[in-house]
Formats: C-alpha cells, structure tokens, sequence
C-alpha cells in the first residue's frame, strides 16, 4: 500500500499540552513506520533537515508575538515564513496538508494547501471560542452579572462562527468526541470523524507509586488558566473542610495565570509546576484521586494519563473527558463543586472502593492505543486518496469510528453512608 504524503502543520509541538503531545506522537509514528511525512512547527530556530522520507521544518517566532497564555503563542508576522514553506511543500510534494487549527501554523497550511493545490485536512483539538467567553468573562468581572453573561455568550458565538468559517476551507475534519464530530459535521457540511487519543500505559503506570505517608492525595495536571476551571479547586477544598476532612493534600501539577491565585487561596497543596516524563509519572501515580473540572476541554490527555496511573478520576460533566469514563466503575461525573465532594468523600472513605476503582481505571486506559489512533487516520487518508472521496461531503468513514471497546469490569457500588 503506497501511503499519501502528508504535510502535517500543527501549532503546538515542544510545549506541555495535548495538541503539542498528539502532534509529537504523530510525527513519531509517520518515523517509525517511515511514512513520507512533512512536520512543520515552531521551534528554537528556523531550520528544516530530512531523515529518510521523514523531514522537519521548525519555525522561529518573531518579536512580534501575543502571548496568549503560558505555551500558547500566536506569531503575528507568520507571514514571511510562507516563500520558504512553499519551496519546501512544492519539492516534498504532499498528497494532503493537514492542520491543527486556526493558529498562525495552522493558517499557512491552509493558504499553502489552496496555492499548491492539495486537499486540506484539519483535525480540531482546542475550543478556542470557548477560551474566548471565559477570558472576556474574567476581564468584564467588574459589570452587572446579566450584562458580563450575555457579552460573554455574544463573543463566543461569534468566535466559533468564526472558527466554523475557517475548518469549512477544508475538505475532510477529525475531532476527538462525538460532540465535536456531530458539530463540526453540522457547521461545516464536511465528513468528520473521530480522532482519538492514545496513552504510554507504561510511562504511566500504578508501579511507580512510591509514597509511605497517610495523606489523602487529590490531583490535578494541566495548564493553570481560567479556561481549566480551576477556580473550582478552592471551593472543593473548602468542601472538604466542611466535612471534617484533614489528613489531605492537593498536588496541582502544571503552570499559567491561576497559579498564585491557587498558591494564596489552598491550604494544602503542592505546586511543584510543570512535570515531565518520568516525575510526572511518579506524581500521578502517588495520587489517590484526579479531580479535572474543566468543561472546555476536548479529550483530556491528562485524565488518561491519571487512569493509565491507576487513579480514579472525577470529572466535569460538560466536555470531552466524560467520554473517557465510565461512570461508577473508573470515576465520577460532577457538574458542580460539591458533587466533587461527594466523589471525593466517597473515594476518601472507602479503601476498597478506591481499590476497585483503581484497578478498573487502569483496565479502562490500556484500550487506549497511539497506534491504533494513527493507523485508523492513515487508513482514512489512503482511503480518500485512492477513491477521490476527499472531493465530495458525502463519503462516509469505514475504519476508527468509535471509542475503543474496553474490557469489562466489575460494577462498583458507592456506600450510600459516605454519599452526601
């Protein structure tokens, strides 16, 4: 099977997020399997070296960019790198370009793939429009609730019409939950598939928990921004207090503009900022309970990561990680603070519930699969290239449609006595 050469663009690579982890592990897979692969992305320096069929073209920002929060950069002046990259496109001559979203990488594939006439692909990873309503929300705190609430809806219905306009320019779209496909599809009239997200169960794994204390361990991971709610964590804390709970402790892993805020306003905690590789894994592993109450993210890489680790995770009822659990047997929904509570009450006061549950997160996460991940998008691609289909809306998608099938695992029961 002749494989497409693919130019792949995506905004985010060397940084600490998921965009930044798929889009390494992609480019990693394409190496491995010695794909004809182009990755462009920002780097330390402008440079471009190939290595067999695989090549690299890393981007230095200019002075001109806007910080849009820690790892998070739009380039202003990304224009001058488009002579360059349509040098390069044209001698690598890609069969697709595939984006990762509107960011200023994200947008020269897309004019480059309209110059050299190249079916454009774009995968959709963050919800950029809402990051928009949360950040407005936090500089308009100082008006009316009811005029602050509607400027915020306001915004970010025009953001997303905005970013909808954008991903119609391409002819085929992924997304990483089903609300997302079944949007994307809606607002676009494009095919969109699901694009999952895979896990290195052994980097994060049960066996590199090491810790002698008695603590009660409540973990976070992620960027510290408004847009994670991690707000939330303070009033979970002071949940916590109320029922009596004292021998605990949060670990918030990670770093941005929340972070004195949580430094000033937690009682117990560990900040220790941003982890990677094998201290990162040893932080997950040494929690007893994950609590993510953003209801913007996408995926949620790090809830995988935290149930690859063998942790019970309790997550946001809006957003793309409650498709990663199943509720009752590896974690918890929570719509609000207090319902964070309960599930931590619950967990707190029952070894062998946190025991089974434990173990039924790990069992849940090991059906998660990089490989499977990219193998499905490359079938798709050959699949679009050989039939034509990537010119047309109606083509339907035959491989890597759904969530993995998981194994079965034993049905946990909550004692009621620990449930407020």
């Amino acid at each position: 099977m002749n494989m497409p050469r693919v130019a792949f663009f995506t905004d985010s690579f060397h940084e600490v997020n998921g965009v930044a982890l798929t889009s390494r592990e992609f480019a990693r897979f394409a190496r491995e399997k010695e794909y004809p692969f182009l990755s462009v992305h920002v780097g330390p320096e402008t440079r471009h070296w190939t290595e067999g069929d695989f090549q690299t073209l890393e981007l230095k920002n200019s002075w001109a960019v806007v910080q849009l929060d820690t790892n998070l950069a739009f380039d202003l002046l990304f224009m001058r790198h488009l002579q360059r990259l349509r040098t390069v496109l044209k001698q690598f001559r890609p069969d697709l370009v595939h984006i990762t979203g509107p960011g200023h990488c994200g947008i020269l594939g897309a004019i480059l793939a309209h110059q050299v006439n190249v079916p454009l692909v774009a995968s959709w990873h963050t919800n950029v429009h809402e990051f928009a309503g949360r950040r407005l929300a936090r500089l308009l705190h100082t008006i009316p609730a009811e005029l602050r609430q509607q400027a915020c809806r306001i915004a970010e219905q025009g953001c997303l019409d905005l970013i909808s306009r954008f991903y119609r320019l391409a002819r085929l779209c992924f997304a990483p939950n089903p609300e997302l496909v079944n949007m994307l599809k809606a607002r676009t009239g494009r095919p969109t598939h699901l694009m999952l997200r895979g896990i290195d169960s052994n980097l994060f794994s049960p066996t590199h928990r090491h810790r002698s204390d008695a603590d009660f361990v409540i973990g976070y991971v992620g960027r510290l921004s408004p847009e994670k709610n991690v707000r939330a964590l303070v009033e979970v804390e002071r949940g916590l207090a109320q029922a009596g709970i004292e021998n605990y402790r949060f670990l918030v892993v990670g770093d941005g503009s929340q972070r004195r805020r949580l430094a000033s306003k937690l009682s117990k905690r560990e900040l220790p900022g941003t982890l990677r590789g094998e201290d990162l894994s040893r932080a997950y592993a040494s929690m007893d309970a994950f609590v993510f109450p953003s209801e913007t993210d996408t995926f949620g890489n790090v809830v995988l990561e935290a149930m690859s680790s063998g942790v019970p995770v309790i997550v946001s009822a809006k957003g793309g990680p409650k498709y990663l659990i199943r509720p009752g047997l590896d974690g918890f929904l929570a719509e609000k603070p207090d319902q964070f509570v309960t599930s931590l009450l619950d967990l707190y006061r029952d070894a062998e519930l946190r025991k089974q549950m434990s173990a039924n997160a790990r069992q849940g996460a090991l059906a998660f699969s990089w490989t499977a991940v990219f193998d499905g998008v490359y079938r798709q691609y050959h699949y679009a290239a050989t039939s034509g289909a990537l010119s047309h809306a109606g083509w339907a998608i035959r491989h890597g449609s759904t969530f993995p099938r998981r194994p079965s695992a034993r049905p946990v029961v909550r004692n009621s006595a620990y449930s407020r």
